[in-house]
Formats: structure tokens, sequence, C-alpha cells
């Protein structure tokens, strides 16, 4: 039964393998016995990777891509294919970020954001949707993040594109309809403990780092290997994220002026730092591991503060809504 318990054995692709998310839903995959099938643009960093799960009991092949060229995703699942004689589980992960100004980020940026987020996961669903119909059965995972549900202010293209990946996930599922045992799986995450914000293009002038709390991506790797087992339409990880889409939907103008206005504060106490592409246009050499440092032992209890600011919060947008 291609949903079942056991996944050793099972050809699973993860996209932006070579560090944070991507890097901890690889080796979470690994201890199961999975066949993984890792892609990024970092073939080194690829190559480390693909070591560790082999030590965690696993078998690896990689294959460096770029998720912004059809092409090569396209031969990634046929090097997928190759290497497992099927493919069982997509995960469509790689992604980047872009911090500044609308007008002051050169539109280059804004494009390579919007192809590698938005794109990067059309592309992964148009290359293996053909294998999953030939087989009768596969499983689609989009790691989207919260920002999929609420719009980032300063972040204006990578909110465009976690914004299209919720259409474009919610219509692939329509229109896969006549395929039951085909399942399109929708993550949204919180605020990570990754290298993303170090590797982010920044055009704020400003160092900028996650806002608490942050979560170990641990957690979403977890989800995401359950989701392997018994496919979801969606699961949003983490209290903060839960409370921020709720926001969203009772009082959105509200919550967007709040998100500008934390934003705004935090810019001009933050220090000053030149503008940097980042990873965005090409891939950089820092930053390959799963955690980027953001957490700590006070993090630890602002997520305790946070869940009891949720339920206050949460019972207040619940009275808004009935004035």
């Amino acid at each position: 039964m291609q949903t079942d318990k056991n996944l050793s054995g099972k050809v699973i692709v993860v996209t932006g393998a070579s560090s944070g998310a991507g890097r901890a839903i690889a080796l979470a995959f690994a201890r199961t016995g999975a066949q993984l099938v890792l892609a990024a643009r970092r073939e080194q960093t690829l190559a480390e990777v693909a070591e560790e799960c082999e030590q965690a009991g696993s078998t690896a092949l990689i294959v460096p891509t770029d998720v912004t060229d059809a092409a090569a995703v396209q031969n990634l699942a046929e090097a997928a294919l190759n290497f497992g004689g099927r493919i069982d589980v997509w995960v469509n992960n790689a992604g980047v970020l872009a911090a500044g100004a609308f007008e002051e980020t050169p539109i280059s940026v804004h494009d390579q954001v919007i192809r590698t987020n938005l794109m990067g996961y059309l592309h992964g669903a148009h290359a293996v949707l053909p294998y999953f119909k030939d087989q009768g059965y596969g499983i689609l995972i989009n790691n989207i993040s919260v920002g999929g549900y609420i719009p980032a202010p300063n972040a204006v293209g990578y909110a465009a594109s976690k914004f299209g990946l919720r259409g474009f996930s919610q219509s692939l599922k329509g229109e896969l309809y006549k395929w039951p045992h085909i399942h399109v799986c929708d993550v949204y995450p919180g605020f990570l403990d990754t290298p993303g914000m170090q590797h982010a293009a920044n055009y704020t002038g400003r160092y900028i780092k996650p806002a608490p709390p942050v979560y170990d991506p641990q957690r979403v790797a977890n989800t995401i290997v359950e989701l392997a087992r018994h496919p979801q339409e969606a699961v949003t990880v983490g209290g903060a994220a839960i409370f921020l889409r709720l926001s969203n939907l009772v009082a959105p103008g509200l919550t967007r002026r709040m998100a500008a206005l934390l934003m705004d504060g935090y810019l001009k106490k933050a220090e000053p730092l030149p503008y940097t592409p980042g990873n965005v246009l090409l891939p950089v050499e820092y930053g390959t591991s799963i955690h980027g440092g953001w957490n700590s032992q006070a993090d630890a209890r602002k997520r305790k503060k946070t869940a009891l600011l949720i339920a206050g919060a949460v019972a207040g947008l619940l009275l808004l809504r009935r004035l």
C-alpha cells in the first residue's frame, strides 16, 4: 500500500536539501531507510548530506539542480526513476528570501525569488505528476511557510511567491480529484532556526533575523515524514503560525498594519549592513547546516509566553469579530 507506515525502500526526492529544513528533511527520511534523491545547487554540500544520510541507514543519490530550470527538474525526476524504479514522494522545499522595500530591491531579485519559490515548485509538480499517474499513486509535499497566509512587509516578492504557492496547490488538488491515491500536502511552518536568513538577499540596509518564537526545523522534518506516512491536505507547524493565520483571517487590515509597524520598529534599531543579493541569484558557500543559530534558552521561554499570548489574542480577535 503506497501510504503505509513503513517508508523503508521508498523513493523520495527532496529539493533544497543542502541546508536548513531541506537537510533536516533528508536526514529524517534517511532514518526510515528510504532511498533518497537529493537536489540543490551546491554539489559539494549535497555530497556531504548524502554521506550523512547513508550513515543514518539510507541510500542516496545527489542530483545538482537549479529548480528555476524546468529542464533540470525534469532531469531530476528521470534520475530518481532510474535510481529507484519509481518515485513515491516528492518534497518541494527549495526556496530563497529577499528583504527590503519593494522599489529598493532590484527587480532581478524579485524575479528570481518568484522563479525559485513559485516556479520551482511548479516545475517539480510538472516533472513528477506524469510518473505518479503512471503508477497510480504518489505524494507531493509542498513546504510553503505561514507566509502563504500572512503578507510580509519588506518582502513583497517572497509574499507573492508564497501566496501563489497556496493558489497553485489548491488548484492542483482540484484537478487531481480523479486520482484518489495521488496526494498533495501543504506545510505551513512559522519562523525556523535555519541559515535561511543569513542566505537572504537584504536591501533593508540593516541586519535582519527571524522574529521569535523561532522553531527547530526538525519539527518540520518530522511533520513531512509523517505526511509521507499519512497524507493530509495541510498542516500548520507552530503555535505562532496558527495564531498568525487566524489573526489574518479575522482582522487582515490590523494584522497587516501591526506587521509593518513591528518591522519598521525593528529596522530603526538594527545594526547597519551593506546591501547584498545573498543566495538569490547565485549559491553561497556559507550556511550549510540545519540550524542557523537563532534559537536559545531565551527563545524557548518566548515560545512558552507566546502560547499564553496566543490564547489571549485568539479570544480578543474573536471578540473583535463579533463587535
